[in-house]
């Protein structure tokens, strides 16, 4: 029976055939609440914000009832790791489930952006590549690291020219074995070096290109808020037009967004940019160029790190001016892009990247109130300096450019704070209108909200644990009484620790703490990759693993292997957190609190998902320990990040905690 002349499906039915396939499987509450708001929202073209918690099934509450709606339904992920879970186990699986319901079997696509793809044109030319142009940027290497590198260098491209041979998408994630970033760069094109499809002389064989053109034929189009952004950005010429978009991880969106809207200016990358445009200049544009670059790191070398205000230092400010006088010959030299070039892909190349150079450094010349410039100088021993500008607020962006001719449904486990999506709501660009006094359900123009749950007992499930006898934190690093406690909360459960720490120099110095105190095997990020370290720490239940802020989100350990979280301090932004700085400046100025408006949801958030770390499945135990006295002694935030937080059983008492972790140990 054609599928036209079939009874209508809900979004119900499609959910209850989608668990009923796995066997023993049934929806869940959460799931069936988060499926009839969605399908609401749809209907009646409303925005949505779900906060739905671990454990609840969001990806099939949100993909069933997009598989209704007439059109693609774009999917925005956070994550790597779950874009891959959407495309590589819930979508396969949906789709064979729901076709005997629907009449036909659903189709989606992956988009990513066009970095991700071998670019043909790139490939034609990878082996003329200069190793300048790529390995010795920041720090030149001696001879024979050169003669290395350039060597391993040669044998990824030819990998990569085998593969090319072969694959049928060009997407980078299927090579296996993968390469570098260094080897990638030579046979990859980033949007803004693309002549486009018309003028490109391989236009027809685009990887880039056939994945978008997948992606307007598919019902589901699965892509990332990094993409999004962009395409926001560029007014929504990437992602093809569709009437529902589902933001999972939603609390990530306006960091993504703040981020590609953020620009810098490097004598790096002006060194790089006249060497690719060196044969379309002449030698007077090159020695401008030159100087230019040598401004700037006079100027970069000067000028402390951190945020600028009462505008640009003079040095600085006459190194911009340089750059942006310099490079605007320069695209006057190169003039327009034509397919009738020698070589229009190079050509473009240059254009483009005197094009960024010189929009960012007429940004920082106007020395906007909307922006917030800095200068940036790595820690890691590689001498990098960079003058970095980015959007105070990226709240109007996304009221303007979000919303428009879709619906919106955005979800996390993580969206109410301090028991209101008010605060996250703001943040997203929505309108927030006057909300009841008690519980999280609010609203505003265009838009409503819904707390799912979550299917953990928390409280039996669970102790939080605040060690208000401990001194409030001061000096960076691991207080000695802090490292104390820790001691003894490790020795009561005899390891299974996740330790998630504000700094590298507490994390560096609870683990040598604990090598000196202990026989447990201490797993300290940075020593290894991390996937090696959770894949340790998983596997060995006597092992702790210590880290800072990639941890707080990046960790799914479920089971007996982590039954103990511990927090060493509250996550406030460092003062030294230019973007976080300026927001709260800007609320303080105007007659607000900075600290209460911005640094206290900053902390939310982080100190949500680190907890979060704990109770990963239905049948998890354990305990977090925040050792941090604020927590309970604090009056306003204190209670404000404590109703953030899942509700775990609460104790401030120490031999509570520890007992609960000697029976966890005994079991």
């Amino acid at each position: 029976m054609p599928a036209a002349t079939k009874k209508p499906v809900s979004a119900e039915q499609l959910l209850e055939a989608a668990v009923g396939a796995v066997p023993g499987g049934s929806s869940r509450p959460g799931q069936q609440a988060m499926v009839a708001a969605i399908d609401k929202a749809v209907r009646e073209r409303e925005h949505l914000l779900v906060q739905a918690g671990t454990g609840t099934g969001k990806s099939l509450a949100y993909l069933t009832p997009s598989l209704l709606v007439d059109g693609p339904v774009v999917i925005s992920t956070a994550t790597l790791a779950l874009q891959n879970q959407l495309v590589e186990h819930d979508l396969p699986r949906l789709a064979a489930a729901v076709e005997p319901v629907l009449g036909r079997k659903p189709t989606y696509a992956v988009l990513k952006g066009r970095h991700h793809y071998l670019c043909v044109a790139k490939m034609e030319h990878a082996d003329e590549e200069e190793p300048t142009d790529t390995l010795f940027d920041d720090a030149p290497p001696k001879a024979t690291q050169w003669l290395g590198e350039a060597g391993r260098l040669g044998k990824q491209i030819q990998r990569l020219q085998a593969w090319a041979e072969k694959t049928k998408t060009g997407d980078r994630d299927e090579l296996d074995p993968g390469v570098d970033d260094t080897a990638w760069r030579q046979v990859s094109m980033p949007a803004r070096d693309c002549v486009g499809a018309q003028r490109c002389p391989y236009g027809a064989e685009c990887f880039a290109e056939a994945s978008r053109a997948r992606a307007r034929e598919a019902d589901i189009v699965v892509t990332n808020h990094s993409l999004l952004a962009v395409d926001m950005l560029a007014d929504r010429h990437i992602v093809p037009p569709h009437k529902l978009l589902v933001i999972d991880e939603a609390h990530e969106l306006a960091d993504r967004v703040s981020s590609a809207a953020q620009a810098e200016l490097t004598p790096e990358a002006i060194e790089r940019s006249s060497r690719r445009a060196r044969t379309l200049l002449s030698p007077a544009a090159v020695e401008s160029l030159a100087e230019a670059a040598d401004a700037l790191t006079v100027a970069l070398a000067e000028a402390p790190a951190g945020r600028i205000t009462g505008g640009l230092p003079e040095p600085l400010a006459v190194a911009v001016a340089l750059i942006e006088s310099s490079t605007r010959a320069g695209l006057t030299a190169i003039g327009d892009v034509k397919s009738d070039d020698p070589d229009p892909v190079r050509k473009q190349q240059a254009k483009a990247a005197f094009d960024d150079l010189n929009d960012t450094a007429q940004r920082l010349l106007e020395e906007s109130d909307f922006d917030v410039a800095w200068v940036e100088k790595s820690d890691l021993g590689n001498g990098r300096r960079a003058l970095v500008v980015a959007p105070l607020s990226v709240a109007g962006t996304l009221a303007q450019g979000l919303y428009a001719d879709r619906t919106v449904v955005a979800t996390s486990a993580t969206l109410t704070l301090g028991g209101r999506f008010d605060t996250v709501a703001r943040s997203l660009g929505l309108p927030v209108a006057a909300a009841p006094a008690n519980g999280p359900e609010t609203s505003g123009d265009g838009w409503t909200s819904l707390d799912v749950g979550s299917p953990f007992d928390y409280p039996r499930q669970g102790i939080l644990y605040v060690a208000a006898h401990l001194p409030r934190p001061q000096m960076s690093g691991l207080p000695a009484a802090a490292g104390e406690e820790l001691v003894k909360l490790v020795e009561a459960l005899g390891g299974r620790t996740l330790g998630l720490f504000s700094s590298r120099r507490a994390a560096t110095q609870a683990a040598e703490l604990l090598r000196a105190r202990t026989d447990l095997p201490i797993l300290l990020q940075g020593e290894e990759s991390l996937p090696v370290l959770v894949r340790k720490f998983r596997d060995d239940k006597a092992s702790c693993l210590f880290g800072v802020m990639s941890l707080w989100q990046g960790v799914d350990v479920p089971g007996d292997a982590c039954q103990l979280v511990v927090i060493d301090r509250l996550p406030f932004p460092r003062p030294d957190e230019p973007l976080a700085a300026a927001r709260a400046a800007a609320v303080d100025a105007g007659g607000g609190s900075g600290f209460a408006s911005v640094s206290v949801p900053i902390a939310a958030v982080r100190l949500a998902q680190g907890v979060g770390r704990l109770i990963r499945s239905t049948g998890d135990k354990g305990v977090v320990a925040v050792l941090d006295s604020r927590l309970e002694t604090a009056r306003g935030y204190g209670a404000f990040l404590r109703k953030s937080l899942p509700p775990f059983w609460y104790t401030t008492r120490s031999e509570v905690a520890m007992g609960a972790l000697q029976r966890l140990a005994g079991q």
